[in-house]
């Protein structure tokens, strides 16, 4: 990826991958510095919990597995399709797991697999935990609009989640919430004059 930018003559970089995609964000975080181009994160805000919410953060999927036989036995589980082995080990759980694709094995014993993709309502989420009688849920702050839905029907059935925090972002990385604040960032850094139109790059100093 270093030689990638040095040979095109990147002017700047912007890392807008999942806030959960780790690793991708380290590596342009170092090709970035190696080939000596900035580079701005696009992270947008995480959830905040509100009024009747029954939140319990966990670092890590380990630590929100460690959680759940103290919370409840009928988990909906939206954590993606990777990284499920870390509650391969719960055998007196009843897991629904809502996935895009196919997850990788290995998987919760008792396993109920949903695969569907959002956007979601308020009213169809509270319909599924009811459908499949779920007493806990458990996801990622991944932030924006698109699924937070469950967060609202969760609260409105009073029901406790387990909410993942965010890796911290690469050392040294600046992150901005939204497609603005990138395109302020690029303008500060002189790669987008003040008039320009948004993606029309120009060169950085």
């Amino acid at each position: 990826m270093a030689a990638w930018l040095s040979e095109k003559k990147v002017a700047a970089v912007i890392d807008a991958t999942h806030p959960f995609a780790a690793v991708i964000s380290a590596n342009a975080a170092t090709a970035a510095a190696a080939a000596r181009v900035p580079l701005v994160a696009l992270r947008r805000p995480g959830w905040q919990p509100g009024p009747g919410d029954r939140w319990h953060h966990a670092d890590s999927l380990d630590d929100a597995a460690a959680l759940l036989p103290g919370l409840g036995r009928r988990v909906f589980l939206t954590t993606g399709r990777l990284g499920l082995a870390a509650f391969a080990g719960l055998d007196g759980i009843d897991f629904l797991v809502r996935s895009v694709e196919p997850p990788e094995p290995p998987l919760p014993r008792r396993t109920r697999l949903l695969l569907d993709r959002g956007p979601y309502t308020v009213e169809g989420e509270r319909e599924l935990l009811r459908t499949y009688a779920a007493d806990v849920l458990v996801t990622k702050d991944s932030g924006g609009p698109a699924t937070a839905a469950k967060l609202t029907a969760a609260r409105q059935l009073g029901l406790p989640v387990v909410v993942v925090r965010r890796p911290a972002p690469p050392p040294g990385v600046r992150t901005v919430p939204d497609v603005a604040g990138a395109v302020a960032e690029l303008k500060r850094l002189g790669c987008l004059s003040p008039g320009a139109i948004p993606g029309a790059a120009g060169t950085c100093p």
